[in-house]
């Protein structure tokens, strides 16, 4: 054991060796450079295409297309399942494997949201138009209720064909079983219409059809309520939109959170959620804006 006394060998060392510390602020600027900042901080303009552009909110024909195309490789890949379940005789993992692509659809669409969201502008290649459509959605969100059903869903039906079809490709030279193409086409088409999912989240509860009514308060949609917890400043909570089933351990567990502190301490990037809601994003009423 070793002890501690106030006593020490070594040799004392003069006072007048000792010098005064001296702090000095310089208020030059720093040599070392602040890392740059890799998120696009272009100036969205918010536009009420219900007002400004009300076209804008209807199906076209390319629109039909597109989601026609979707539809097409989804019920392709159920088809499948079907097809090889009755083969095999086996059910039960096509089903199971048929709820873990919808588990798994609510937490696609949770990330996506999550970052488009928070990361990215106008200028952003591939999403840019996604990015200003999402921010105009927090300020007008009543907007998407009166988009056509083709309308809403082309963008995710042409993803959703463009990945499906190649993939189905790869299962079939590979021999896949039920339950692979029951994953495939579950996932698939829950994210294809999660944006079908997330307008009836906005709609009144008196325009609902009664299935989907039923279906939200069963928790099998995403339900007004839940949903309605992501529209409140600073938009940061409850972004999955197939079930929302995700939404309670995300936010709990703080991933998203998480993920933010990651990306800013290792690129420098902040989210938008960081940050107070400029003016001319913040939320209007549908009859806010009646002329």
């Amino acid at each position: 054991m070793y002890t501690l006394t106030p006593y020490s060998r070594l040799s004392r060392v003069p006072r007048h060796h000792h010098r005064p510390c001296r702090a000095t602020i310089s208020t030059h600027p720093s040599a070392v450079a602040a890392p740059p900042r890799l998120d696009d901080v272009t100036r969205m303009s918010p536009t009420n295409v219900a007002i400004h552009d009300p076209s804008s909110l209807r199906s076209t024909w390319s629109h039909r297309a597109w989601v026609a195309t979707g539809f097409a490789s989804v019920l392709s890949s159920l088809a499948k399942s079907v097809a090889a379940a009755a083969d095999s005789g086996s059910v039960v993992e096509p089903l199971l494997a048929a709820y873990v692509g919808y588990i798994l659809a609510d937490l696609g669409t949770g990330i996506y949201h999550w970052a488009i969201d928070n990361y990215g502008g106008p200028s952003t290649p591939v999403f840019g138009s996604q990015i200003e459509a999402f921010q105009g959605h927090h300020r007008w969100p009543w907007t998407i209720t009166r988009r056509q059903f083709a309308n809403n869903l082309h963008a995710l039906a042409r993803s959703v064909a463009l990945a499906v079809l190649p993939i189905e490709a790869l299962l079939y030279a590979g021999g896949g079983d039920a339950a692979s193409h029951a994953f495939v086409g579950t996932c698939a088409g829950c994210v294809m219409l999660s944006q079908q999912f997330h307008a009836w989240a906005h709609e009144k509860r008196s325009r609902l059809p009664a299935a989907v009514a039923a279906l939200q308060e069963a928790g099998v949609l995403v339900s007004r309520p839940s949903h309605a917890a992501h529209h409140r400043e600073p938009y940061n909570t409850n972004y999955c939109i197939v079930s929302g089933v995700w939404n309670a351990a995300l936010d709990r567990w703080k991933v998203f959170e998480a993920a933010e502190m990651f990306i800013f301490f290792r690129f420098g990037v902040r989210p938008r959620s960081w940050s107070e809601t400029q003016v001319e994003w913040r939320e209007e009423t549908e009859a806010a804006t009646k002329p």
